[in-house]
């Protein structure tokens, strides 16, 4: 009886695509963080804290105006109940850094099945990125 080994290069392969395999499942896993209503796209730029209890960002415009990076966030409040959201915006330079000092916390009310628009300016050209982050408790 002849026993058959995998060549090497497949057993080479295996950590590999195991490695793969953890890293999809990480990924759709933190995928489902965001509103099933915030585009992807979005969801990138939004740091969430804790559930997003029917707030879902639809859309986010980034300009740059004089150098300066501005922002417009549109938040939507999927569900009939009012919610309280608590945001802040994180300004990034090229290699993910914080710029500036950071913004405070701000708090606003989004009425049930409304929208509010939320905006920000840069506190230095040196920003290139952004994060939203935010908070959101039922009312």
């Amino acid at each position: 009886m002849r026993t058959r080994f995998a060549p090497a290069h497949l057993i080479a392969a295996i950590p590999a695509l195991v490695c793969a395999a953890l890293m999809t499942l990480a990924t759709s896993a933190s995928a489902q963080l965001h509103d099933p209503a915030t585009p992807l796209a979005v969801a990138s730029k939004v740091a969430l804290r804790g559930e997003a209890n029917s707030i879902a960002v639809r859309e986010m415009r980034i300009v740059r105006k004089n150098d300066i990076l501005v922002v417009q966030a549109d938040m939507s409040n999927m569900g009939r109940t009012d919610r309280t959201v608590f945001y802040r915006f994180k300004w990034l330079d090229q290699v993910g850094n914080q710029v500036g000092d950071g913004e405070s916390w701000k708090q606003m009310s989004v009425l049930g099945l409304g929208q509010q628009t939320v905006k920000s300016v840069a506190p230095t050209s040196a920003a290139v990125d952004l994060r939203l982050e935010m908070n959101v408790e039922p009312r």
